[in-house]
Formats: structure tokens, sequence, C-alpha cells
């Protein structure tokens, strides 16, 4: 008789609300996938509004008394999270590789970026100083305070597990929110890591809170009274929804969406160098990046050289498992993503591009059951091909030709995207004209990521932004707070009293 095939129990993800982890109510489960192996990692509880409702009452009355806590005490906690971040950045890499599948060394990457957010906004005494004028009428002065929300909220995509939820809840909590956070149920276990490690730094019970879960609980958070503010990475479909979702209830709402990031080479630049470039910032992390170059503008002569340097290197990317050495391109999330970015090449073929190298097929050794792609690249694109107008998010680069630097600035301004952008030429008028033309919220000068600081704004312009304000830098604290204008006098006598006139200040 035949021994029964032995079950393997996975883990739950839990939770994580009130300063502990804490079940599902819902009973709804998800799959955790390792996709490396195409085996299931974890169980991921899909939240109800129950769930929600749970979350966002913890960080409601964790508000009462974080709200009064001194931003140097704020920062004190937010500079000893950081320090644990630092101790644990090898157990966040892993666990970004093993859900996500990218290279452990581009996990490495995103999460010191990431790090890098949380020691921005350590700095929060001096960046909710507000102004100060005095005399701005006989005897008047005036000043405004920054004051925090209340709940805050943040919906962060599968891509980046860590570096971009890293973007939204310390600065938020740095200001004196709360934070209830759902990530992607794809790569759910990094966020659970951080609030534990969040509370080792002191963090109050119910200050971050992380709930997990699909359309459901995404639209309890969007609805939910005492939300006041979200943040939101992804698709620019779902970007749109959260965006206008929000309005409709009265929240703050920052919606970064989708791109279609093209690279301009001029026919002056290094074609070594460019093409170097271009292979990372295109079949890095297996294209899943918002700031990928997924379309590349060779201008005149720059193109055939370019082309085949791109197809040379891209053809000898070693593609396999992201915590095997040697490894600089990983899987793609699921099965059903893989599929898809095969099917855009597919018909990428059916539309007339020239397909120049191939990666559909792609089988690794020991790991046939893996959601792999190798690296694909089309030339002689046109604007009108589904490969061009769409947002892939794989390991597919197509290139469009033009006569001239106008016709690439015409070109890149009309895509409705405007996430990220660079141009690739020795030439500083030429670059100079580029990023004062360009209608495209990141440039790069010779620099294929331009992925900003965490002291400078992190958005798009377009379709790949709704909302007015940007993540990170500045432009985060402002999201993250609002202002009070407070105009003070203080007469001397009854005789100095204010009339019934309009006041002019004068």
């Amino acid at each position: 008789m035949n021994k029964p095939a032995e079950i393997r129990q996975v883990e739950t993800v839990p939770m994580w609300v009130n300063g502990a982890k804490q079940p599902a109510k819902s009973g709804r489960f998800g799959d955790v996938m390792n996709p490396a192996t195409g085996a299931v990692a974890r169980k991921v509880p899909m939240c109800d509004r129950a769930d929600i409702d749970a979350a966002v009452a913890a960080a409601r009355n964790a508000f009462v008394g974080w709200r009064v806590t001194p931003p140097i005490r704020r920062a004190r906690i937010l500079t000893r999270f950081r320090e644990l971040l630092e101790a644990h950045r090898q157990d966040l890499t892993r666990l970004v590789t093993e859900e996500h599948g990218k290279t452990l060394a581009d996990a490495a990457g995103s999460v010191q970026r990431g790090i890098e957010v949380v020691e921005f906004a350590s700095g929060v005494p001096h960046l909710m100083k507000g102004e100060h004028a005095e005399d701005v009428g006989r005897g008047i002065d005036c000043h405004n305070m920054l004051q925090p929300l209340g709940v805050c909220a943040g919906i962060t995509p599968f891509n980046f597990p860590v570096m971009v939820p890293l973007w939204m809840f310390p600065v938020a909590i740095a200001c004196g929110n709360t934070f209830v956070l759902k990530p992607s149920e794809k790569v759910p276990s990094a966020s659970v890591r951080m609030a534990e490690l969040f509370k080792d730094a002191g963090l109050p019970e119910g200050v971050f809170n992380v709930v997990h879960g699909d359309k459901e609980a995404v639209d309890a958070i969007l609805a939910h009274p005492d939300v006041r503010a979200v943040s939101f990475v992804g698709s620019t479909p779902i970007a749109k929804y959260v965006f206008e979702t929000c309005a409709r209830h009265g929240r703050r709402v920052q919606a970064l969406g989708g791109a279609k990031n093209h690279a301009v080479v001029l026919p002056d630049a290094d074609p070594d160098f460019a093409a170097d470039a271009l292979i990372g910032a295109a079949y890095g992390s297996a294209g899943e990046r918002c700031m990928a170059i997924s379309a590349v503008v060779a201008v005149g002569e720059a193109g055939d050289a370019l082309v085949e340097r791109i197809r040379q290197k891209a053809g000898k990317l070693p593609v396999g498992p992201g915590d095997r050495h040697g490894v600089e391109m990983g899987p793609l999330i699921t099965k059903a993503h893989r599929d898809r970015v095969a099917g855009y090449v597919d018909k990428g073929v059916a539309e007339g591009a020239k397909l120049v190298l191939d990666g559909r097929g792609l089988k690794v050794a020991g790991h046939e059951q893996g959601f792999f792609l190798g690296a694909s690249l089309f030339d002689h694109v046109r604007p009108e091909m589904t490969i061009y107008r769409d947002e892939i998010f794989g390991p597919v680069l197509v290139v469009l030709r033009a006569g001239s630097l106008d016709e690439a600035i015409r070109l890149v301004n009309a895509n409705p995207y405007g996430n990220g952008t660079a141009v690739f030429t020795r030439s500083g008028a030429a670059a100079r004209r580029f990023q004062n033309e360009i209608e495209v919220g990141m440039v790069g000068i010779n620099v294929p990521i331009p992925v900003p600081m965490a002291f400078f704004s992190f958005g798009g312009w377009k379709n790949s932004l709704f909302g007015d304000l940007h993540v990170h830098g500045m432009e985060g604290v402002k999201f993250y707070t609002r202002t009070k204008v407070v105009t003070t006098r203080w007469p001397a006598s009854d005789a100095d009293a204010p009339g019934f006139h309009m006041p002019t200040l004068g």
C-alpha cells in the first residue's frame, strides 16, 4: 500500500495590531509564493472590515498620546529603529528575496534606500519647525505650526516590500500621526518584521499597525471615517481608483501610479557606458520596478551600435534564484504575471516589432517550476504598438528611433506617463534643454534610474501621480501635517482693544 504524501505545514503571517501579532478574523487566506521554486512559502490572511476596524481603532486610540509626544522623543525612537533595521538588514533582505524573487544584492540595496528615509525622518524636530514673523502689524506677531493629521494609512506594492513602506510610515509617525500599513499580500512578511523592530525601538502600542488582504481590505481602509490620509503606490488604474475613492470620502491622498520610463540616447553618448547602464535599469529586479527603463529612444546614428551592445550583454545575463551567487536577474513575482509578460513578447512580434532577443522559454535547472523569463529586446518599435503603450513590468526593453533631440522630447512628452526618464549625452547644452523641457517628475542625466535620495521627494507627473504631493522628503512632511497659522496680540491697555472695523494689521 502506498504511503500518503506528507502534507507540509506552512506558517501563517499574522497581523500586527496594538503592538502585538494578531490572527485575522476573516477566515480567508491567500498563498505567499516563493517565485524561484513555485512553492507556497506561507499563508496570509485576507482581512475583512472587522480586522481593519480593529487596526484603525488601535491607531486612533494611540494617537491621543503620540501626538503630544515631543518631536525630540519621537526622533530618538526613530533613531533606535534605524539602528535595529541596520542590525537586521540581512534578515529583511532574505525575506525580500524569498517572497519577491529579486537577487540578494538588489534586495539589500532597496532595504538600504528605505533605511535612509528613517534617517531623514529622525530629523523631525527640525523638519516640523514653523515660521515666525514679528510685527506683521503694530504689536502683532504671526507664526504657523505643523500639526499631525491623525490616523494615516499606506497601501504598498509587491516589488519593494521594505523600501516603499519605509517611504511612508516613518515620516508619518515622526510627524505625530499613527499608521495602518497594508502591504501587498504577495510579500507580507517584511512589514510584520519591521513592526516588531519598531516596537523593540520603543514605539508605543498602536502607533504602527499592519494588516493584510486584497480589495476588501483596501476598500475598508479607503472608506474608514477615522483614516485621515492614504498613501498608495501601484498601477495607474488602481492609483486612480484610490484617488477618486479617497476624494469622495474627503481623505487626503497621494497615489503613485505606473510608468513607461524612457532613456534618450544621443549620438555623442558613450555607447558602452549607456548600454551597461540600460542593462541594469531595464532588467534589474526582472524589470519589476516603477523606475525601470522600459523604452529607449535612440537618436540618429546612436541606434544600431546601442542595440547590438544591449543584445550582447543582455543575452549573457545570469538568470536564476535570487539567493544564488552570481545571479543578476531573478524570477517574476507569480506564474500569472510571468505568462502575461511573455504574452507581450508574443504581441510585439505579431505587431511587427523586430525581436532582437527572445527571453521566452527560459528554464533554470533545478528550478523548473519557478517563474522565470529571460531578457527580451525589441527594436524599431512604433508608438502605436502595445508593447510601447502598456506598462509591461517585466524584463522587456523596447527601442524606438528618433531623428533628433526635438523629436525624442516630443515622443517622451506625448506619453501619458511621467514618472522617470534619463538622457545619455556628453553635451551640457543638450542635457540642460532636456531637463527643462521634459514633462516628467524625475530626470537623470547619465543616470539611468534617477531615484532621489530620502531628503528629496519621489513622484512623477501625469498618469504616474494622482494627488499634489510626492512621498518622503519635505513633500512627505507636508503631506502628513496640516498648517495652523496663529496671529498674536497682547494689548497693553483697554484702549488698544480692536474696533468694529475689518482689521488690517497696519
